[in-house]
């Protein structure tokens, strides 16, 4: 299924998209910044839709059953970090959803195995002051706690890990659209109750008639572009099961993405057009669910499972030293 990606050092996906209601659409934005538009030299203005960081969340998403919380098939049987209460188990979050994943710090401050998460996490990476990171060792430990990581990143940053190792991202998305022009329009929030404010009953308390304005864009092309790198996940030397699976997980999690429609915010609801794939050419983007398959296939027995971890972790008191009796010995 995969075997056209051998030796290919990147998979790029090139998606047309388009407004599936109407011709207008709402990017990312700030209050304080609005859209984020920009101009390529020579060309008219274009705008970020959706920010690389926001796709990788997206990304990420598509493989967390929300309701349950727990991972999606076929992600169930991968191991993470599930972080529970310590007070009455109930589930608070995972390194599936923390943006920082293993690094986050519910991970750090949790209890796991009988160890703060933080001196849990050193012991597995190998993390040493006065000595250089194992890489190797890193990769394989990172994988066999949570291979989305290695998809995903991850940056131990905190000053009580060794060496700060950091891990970019192996699978990037971003959704930019080209020719764009602004759409202003306004709207008005209605109030038939009290037609008039009155003193405590204003905007600001949500009361009366309360007029606004808004931007929406237009543009002759949005394109979302999907860059896997091939050469990255090779480098991990996790082995050749490893490989094939870290690159299973990414398409799966694509071919997931673009499935269905891209609902990214109330005006911004976009359809694929077309994709084709720019690198290695001709190359086509299986079904998820023929990659769940592969998938299955492909995970190891021995990782099936989460690790938990219970936060916050009990203060580890250590026992008070005695002076030996000078009676004994």
């Amino acid at each position: 299924m995969i075997e056209a990606l051998e030796g290919e050092s990147r998979l790029v996906l090139d998606v047309r998209l388009a407004p599936v209601a109407g011709s207008t659409f709402q990017p990312t934005g700030f209050p304080d910044l609005g859209a984020a538009t920009f101009q390529r030299p020579g060309q008219p203005p274009s705008l970020i839709v959706e920010s690389v960081q926001s796709m990788a969340n997206r990304l990420e998403a598509v493989g967390w059953n929300g309701p349950e919380q727990q991972p999606h098939p076929p992600l169930e049987t991968l191991p993470y970090l599930r972080i529970e209460a310590a007070a009455d188990g109930a589930f608070l979050t995972s390194s599936r959803l923390e943006p920082h994943r293993l690094a986050a710090a519910y991970v750090r401050d949790a209890q796991i195995d009988g160890s703060k998460g933080v001196e849990w996490i050193a012991a597995r990476l190998a993390l040493r002051p006065g000595r250089p990171l194992d890489w190797p060792h890193i990769y394989r430990a990172i994988f066999e706690l949570d291979p989305l990581c290695l998809l995903h990143g991850v940056f131990f940053s905190d000053p009580r890990w060794s060496g700060n190792p950091k891990v970019r991202r192996a699978i990037t998305a971003v959704v930019e659209a080209h020719d764009v022009a602004p759409v202003v329009s306004g709207g008005l929030k209605r109030d038939d109750v009290a037609v008039k404010s009155t003193p405590g009953r204003g905007s600001r308390e949500g009361y009366g008639f309360v007029p606004f304005g808004r931007t929406e864009w237009t543009a002759r092309e949005i394109e979302l572009t999907l860059v896997v790198d091939l050469g990255q996940i090779r480098g991990y030397g996790l082995g050749a099961e490893g490989e094939r699976l870290l690159t299973l997980l990414a398409l799966w999690e694509a071919s997931t993405l673009l499935a269905e429609p891209l609902r990214l915010r109330t005006a911004c609801d976009l359809d694929m057009e077309s994709m084709r794939a720019r690198r290695p050419d001709g190359f086509s983007l299986p079904k998820a669910d023929e990659l769940a398959s592969e998938i299955a296939a492909v995970a190891q027995p021995a990782q099936h499972g989460p690790v938990l971890g219970q936060w916050p972790a009990p203060d580890v008191k250590k026992p008070e030293e005695t002076a030996p009796d000078p009676s004994e010995g």
